[in-house]
């Protein structure tokens, strides 16, 4: 890509792995200072030095669902690298089960992390260094899952398509300073999180027929979507969700 980011300071969620990790060595190659934030102590330091090798980076532990541990992570970064101009949320879990058998702590902790969790990162981005500035750029990384249905994902499903739906109300709302705000929607990779599920030759028959273009999405395309949206290029894109999954929803 030839999209430049230079000095720009970007926060990346869910950083240690998958898409995110894709996201934060995209965001460095194209010039970003990137703050790396996980929950997962020991993934964050082998994803340091993968990003570092892009450009510059550092690294904060945080579990998202501590809400009151948000805002404390937020301060230390800003401090540390300077004023936020993009945040990207891709922390994120599933728990594959029937609608049938979903317990209520399955539903807590999918909808906490994956839609508390990330809404809350996006509160305290935005309230302590985009809308003082009146500058920003937001990305929420949901799910091809969060505009259409899917088996033994009823929590996931649900947690996704609110994603996409506070991210069209953030982006109303916080217009008026200058921030924009997209979800990105992927289809099935291959990431720690999805690997189990997509080795039973069943599932990925189903997804390989239900995906037109008939192969996985790669972390890096949804890395490209992300850069993209959060460019200049995209300075008039927001308060909509960009599908990388091959035509899934198109069907």
């Amino acid at each position: 890509m030839n999209i430049r980011l230079d000095n720009k300071i970007a926060v990346v969620t869910g950083a240690a792995s998958g898409i995110g990790l894709a996201c934060s060595n995209l965001l460095a190659q194209s010039g970003a200072k990137v703050a790396l934030v996980d929950i997962n102590r020991d993934g964050l330091v082998e994803a340091l030095k993968a990003v570092q090798k892009k450009g510059t980076a550092k690294s904060y532990q945080l579990d998202v669902t501590k809400v009151p541990a948000i805002a404390p992570v937020v301060t230390k970064i800003r401090q540390e690298m300077g004023e936020i101009d993009i945040l990207v949320c891709s922390a994120g879990i599933n728990i594959p089960k029937l609608a049938n058998e979903v317990t209520e702590a399955d539903w807590d902790a999918v909808l906490t992390v994956n839609t508390k969790g990330l809404f809350f990162c996006n509160q305290a981005v935005a309230v302590q260094s985009m809308i003082p500035r009146k500058s920003g750029v937001i990305v929420n990384i949901a799910s091809q899952m969060g505009l259409v249905g899917g088996p033994k994902r009823a929590p996931y499903c649900a947690s996704k398509g609110g994603v996409i739906l506070l991210t069209y109300s953030e982006a109303v709302e916080w217009a008026q300073y200058n921030i924009r705000i997209n979800a990105v929607a992927p289809t099935f990779i291959r990431t720690p999180l999805s690997e189990k599920f997509l080795s039973d030759p069943d599932f990925m028959s189903y997804v390989m027929e239900s995906i037109p273009l008939g192969r996985l999405a790669k972390v890096e395309d949804v890395a490209s979507a992300v850069c993209f949206l959060v460019s200049d290029e995209a300075n008039m894109i927001t308060g909509t969700t960009l599908s990388v999954d091959g035509g899934w929803t198109a069907k």
